[in-house]
């Protein structure tokens, strides 16, 4: 659809910005302040994991299937623990580690024990000249934040409705020595919501890279995270390696973070037994032990990945409606003016909105003016440059239904008012 803007004569274009602004200047009047700036779990979804608080008591018993959890020890986490972990995920509980309670700190460990120590019977990342990652854009900021921390160049790789543009994965992995990682979120990817198709999977399993210590952050944050009942399917990464006769090459991790309390939760990695095995000689020396008592409290209130799952419907019910009411604000706001473009997520906890070229930072900074918070524009691409500033990441979790509403009325206001003044701008009429 052609941009109405663009389409209006300029006396027709001046009137509806007036009228735009009109509207600006009385929200603006309301004082408002509301924030979606990140994808943070809503008072609803958290009150649901407190009757976890109550399952262990000075008189509970403190073992796990003969592993005391009261005391140090177990670096890989409790037996319950890994056997959940590893239902979840589809693999052995043999491969995995329970340890911490967010999962970006085990994939910064797993860099930095690249970058300094080196993997696969390589030279450390740091004595290897120019070291390069790749980063699905638009994507996760903390990700690109952790290479970037260690002067690792992060090269941008367009994502597609499939996942990242394959072609270009392949080419620079294949070709480059220097590109020792991808970060990924396989299943309703941040910001956009996509889930990766099985033969993007297959053809990461696929890959033959120039570099034998070259990684794929496999971060499967949101695999329980489905808004409805048929969710996306993700093809299992170890399945489809198997089928590829490889092994060594994938980190995949997840926690519970969004699914109790986050940062009281659980995290987890795993990889093949040459890479845990790594990853295990790494972490032994920067903790002396997992937090089992937390971990102890997840599994007698979780169970079992199906007791994940009904729990997991209980967030559903409370999350659906928000995303709902983002596309019916925005398809009512802006579906007919051509001015913009967003996901349809059947989970996890983000929509990724495009407006016209050159207006992210100016809706951000508008909607700031008028009381509400959105995440930085620019923050879903490396070192925040998104190429053609259109892009802005849409949390709709955390406000309540009613400030989700007043939040989304103002950005399609915000919206509109933007791309009317870029129209004029491009006349030469600013």
């Amino acid at each position: 659809m052609d941009n109405v803007f663009e389409a209006m004569t300029t006396a027709e274009l001046e009137v509806a910005i007036a009228e735009l602004e009109a509207q600006a200047d009385q929200i603006r009047a309301r004082g408002l302040s509301l924030d979606m700036a990140r994808g943070k779990p809503s008072a609803e979804q958290t009150n649901l994991s407190r009757p976890m608080l109550d399952l262990l008591t000075s008189a509970s018993d403190l073992s796990d299937q003969g592993v005391p959890a009261d005391n140090y020890g177990i670096p890989d986490g409790l037996p319950s623990a890994r056997e959940l972990a590893a239902e979840l995920l589809g693999v052995d509980a043999a491969n995995v580690v329970v340890n911490g309670t967010w999962s970006l700190n085990l994939m910064h460990d797993a860099v930095v024990n690249a970058y300094t120590k080196g993997i696969a019977g390589q030279l450390p990342w740091c004595q290897q000249g120019e070291v390069k990652f790749l980063c699905p854009s638009p994507g996760y900021d903390r990700h690109f934040a952790i290479t970037a921390r260690y002067g690792i160049t992060n090269i941008p790789i367009a994502m597609t409705p499939t996942g990242p543009d394959m072609d270009e994965v392949q080419r620079l992995v294949e070709n480059d020595p220097a590109v020792k990682g991808i970060w990924c979120v396989p299943k309703y990817a941040n910001p956009t919501g996509i889930s990766y198709s099985d033969e993007t999977v297959r053809r990461f399993a696929a890959l033959r890279p120039a570099a034998p210590d070259f990684r794929i952050f496999w971060d499967n944050a949101y695999a329980v995270h489905d808004l409805y009942d048929e969710g996306d399917e993700l093809l299992n990464i170890f399945d489809a390696l198997a089928q590829a006769g490889h092994d060594n090459m994938v980190y995949e991790f997840a926690s519970t973070a969004k699914v109790t309390f986050p940062s009281s939760g659980m995290a987890f990695v795993t990889a093949s037994p040459a890479d845990m095995a790594e990853l295990r000689s790494a972490f032994s020396v920067m903790r002396v032990s997992p937090e089992k008592i937390s971990q102890l409290a997840h599994v007698r209130f979780l169970g079992s990945a199906e007791g994940v799952r009904e729990h997991m419907k209980k967030h559903a019910a409370i999350l659906r409606p928000r995303f709902e009411l983002v596309e019916q604000k925005l398809s009512s706001g802006l579906a007919d003016t051509g001015i913009a473009t967003w996901t349809k997520p059947r989970g996890g906890y983000f929509v990724s909105f495009d407006g016209p070229v050159g207006s992210a930072k100016r809706i951000v900074a508008l909607m700031r003016e008028l009381g509400v918070t959105l995440t930085g524009a620019g923050a879903t691409w490396p070192y925040g440059k998104d190429p053609l500033d259109t892009n802005i990441r849409i949390a709709p979790t955390y406000p309540t239904l009613e400030q989700l509403g007043e939040a989304l009325d103002v950005f399609v206001v915000a919206a509109k008012l933007v791309a009317a003044r870029i129209a004029l701008e491009a006349r030469g009429l600013d």
